[in-house]
């Protein structure tokens, strides 16, 4: 009823990272299973999050996620971040400019080969990098391409699923629908431990083939669909129905993108950038010390009772989803005068 036309069989996992590595590890299944086990490369996108697991770590593109930990899993690859400030900054919603910028995964395509590739994995709109927007068109041809190659389309949907966007799934915000997509945090309010992946009809009958008394796919977790998990996932969706929350972002969302972008012009803002109830206000780092000017506003914040995140030297504002318009003026006004405050 929620995830996107056609996204019908669902596997329980416990976060984002198992689902993740599951999401992964299914499409390079699928395509062994179809007679095309040749398919075993996995591209991710430059600064893409997609959880702390190998898997995850290797498809994803922040560095100090990776850096540690050695030469990840081989067979990876990376298209380019949709990262724009010359031509995109401070746009309201969508920036206008960078389909283009999906055309680099046809380079990939002709560097590894399509036929060996098996999926592409990106969020619709990278949280963790500091809320990077998908340009208007950027996913549609991501999706064109995968399907013009027989690719899989992920989407990592663990921030913006569950109404971030003003739908239930930024899918539907952006009219593209993926293979697999990847939920968890929202998925029970973040009170249980739960995540799922979402695979298309087809997929799911690709594997059930077999004998009747044999394993279809040889994955699985300990407490994958644990009883209270579940529970508490029943009951937050329950809650989302009851109080109209996935789709409540539409109504305050002009509201929020206005606010947000009067920080313009507030000492060393050099971009602001924002879809639904999720924003980012990017700072100009102080030379020598990257991410210290957005930490110092994080503490500010944290003084006069407002809790943000920052990453790097962006501010990321993702408020619940039962936000009324004077919350939005408080945080807003909070962050503004400790910006204020740390200009120096």
């Amino acid at each position: 009823q929620l995830t996107p036309a056609g996204l019908n069989k669902v596997f329980f996992t416990n976060s984002g990272s198992e689902s993740v590595e599951t999401a992964l590890k299914m499409a390079l299944a699928y395509h062994r299973v179809r007679g095309e086990g040749q398919r075993t490369r996995l591209i991710g996108r430059e600064r893409g999050y997609h959880g702390v697991n190998f898997g995850g770590i290797s498809v994803g593109g922040m560095v100090a996620n990776r850096k540690m930990f050695g030469a990840m899993l081989a067979g990876v690859d990376h298209i380019r971040h949709t990262h724009d400030p010359v031509r995109n900054a401070y746009s309201v919603g969508q920036p206008a400019h960078g389909a283009d910028i999906a055309e680099d995964l046809e380079r990939l395509c002709a560097l590894h080969d399509p036929s060996t590739i098996a999926a592409v994995i990106v969020e619709p709109v990278a949280g963790s990098t500091g809320v990077l927007v998908p340009p208007v068109g950027y996913l549609n041809k991501l999706r064109e391409i995968c399907d013009k190659h027989g690719i899989l389309l992920i989407f990592d949907e663990v921030i913006t699923g569950f109404g971030r966007t003003g739908n239930p799934f930024a899918a539907q915000t952006f009219g593209v629908t993926p293979d697999l997509l990847v939920m968890a945090k929202g998925l029970t309010n973040g009170c249980v431990p739960m995540g799922a992946v979402a695979a298309k009809e087809g997929i799911y009958e690709t594997f059930m083939t077999g004998p009747e008394h044999l394993i279809e796919f040889f994955h699985g977790y300990t407490y994958s669909s644990h009883p209270l998990a579940c529970a508490a996932g029943l009951a937050t969706l329950e809650t989302y129905a009851d109080d109209g929350l996935l789709t409540r972002a539409q109504q305050l969302g002009g509201y929020f993108a206005e606010a947000l972008h009067s920080m313009k012009g507030e000492p060393n803002v050099i971009d602001v950038r924002n879809i639904g109830l999720v924003g980012g206000i990017e700072l100009a780092p102080i030379p020598g010390s990257p991410a210290k000017r957005a930490f110092d506003v994080f503490l500010d914040c944290y003084d006069k009772g407002v809790l943000i995140r920052t990453t790097g030297d962006t501010i990321a504002l993702s408020p619940p989803l039962i936000i009324e318009r004077q919350h939005i003026d408080q945080i807003i006004d909070t962050v503004r005068g400790a910006i204020r405050r740390n200009a120096g």
